[in-house]
């Protein structure tokens, strides 16, 4: 797993990381879609039984507060707000038998709803 920003640009880092298998399933996820603008962005909103709920997309867009990190090829995005309830966690991709999809493991959480969709 890499972490780099390109020397020109002037966006911020934040501490969320991305899994060398999550960074490889988003680049064939966008490579699946056709386009080279998509970056993977991980957000925090209110909702969901324990108060908050991830909400992990692709966006095209970048606005001028949101923090950037680079992981092998893969833009991961985080909006300013979201930051400090992210700082630490880690986005995996998990691909068995018994389970698919991304997780994020966050340090943050002190607890979370049974159905594992919210946390607070």
């Amino acid at each position: 797993m890499s972490q780099t920003l390109d020397a020109g640009s002037s966006a911020l880092t934040h501490g969320v990381a991305l899994s060398d298998a999550a960074a490889k399933k988003v680049k064939s996820l966008i490579d699946q879609e056709g386009r080279d603008d998509l970056r993977l962005r991980v957000a925090v909103q209110p909702g969901g039984c324990s108060g908050l709920i991830y909400q992990l997309f692709f966006d095209e867009r970048l606005m001028p507060d949101d923090l950037v990190a680079e992981f092998d090829g893969v833009e991961l995005v985080v909006d300013k707000m979201s930051s400090p309830y992210l700082e630490g966690a880690k986005v995996d991709f998990e691909d068995s038998i018994q389970k698919q999809g991304f997780t994020i493991d966050n340090p943050n959480a002190e607890g979370s709803c049974a159905c594992g969709d919210s946390f607070s």
